[in-house]
């Protein structure tokens, strides 16, 4: 259960109108996701939210899909029920399939174990980045 009133999608606050508005418009799709109702709660962090989202996550140097995965990974190791859904149903609408989804899941599931065990090991580091 949420813990604030999600605002109304009809609200008159006209910030919230037009993020709102905005966010229905990018994401092509006729409703306001409930995150972004519960950020509305504060206007200001909510325009502040989808300003940072729409600059991030478009197209550059990572294509879509790779950034949706990342997003998907992110929220599996954080445990976000609400964005595991969110993001597993982005990656889906972006092409990719059942078996890829699993292999996706199977990368993050690695790897949260090999991060804690290499912390657990107290390893140094000994293979760095080339920043030249």
């Amino acid at each position: 259960m949420t813990t604030v009133r999600l605002v109304d999608e009809r609200s008159n606050d006209p910030k919230v109108r037009r993020v709102f508005d905005d966010i229905k418009q990018s994401k092509k799709i006729d409703r306001v996701p409930n995150i972004w109702r519960a950020l509305a709660t504060y206007p200001d962090h909510l325009e502040l939210c989808w300003t940072r989202l729409k600059a991030i996550m478009q197209p550059g140097k990572v294509d879509m899909l790779t950034k949706e995965i990342i997003a998907l990974a992110v929220s599996v190791t954080n445990g976000c029920e609400y964005c595991i859904n969110s993001h597993t149903a982005a990656v889906q609408k972006l092409g990719l399939d059942n078996e890829g989804l699993g292999e996706v899941l199977a990368v993050v599931g690695l790897y949260n174990q090999m991060n804690r065990l290499a912390d657990a090991y107290q390893i140094e580091p000994d293979i760095r980045p080339d920043i030249s």
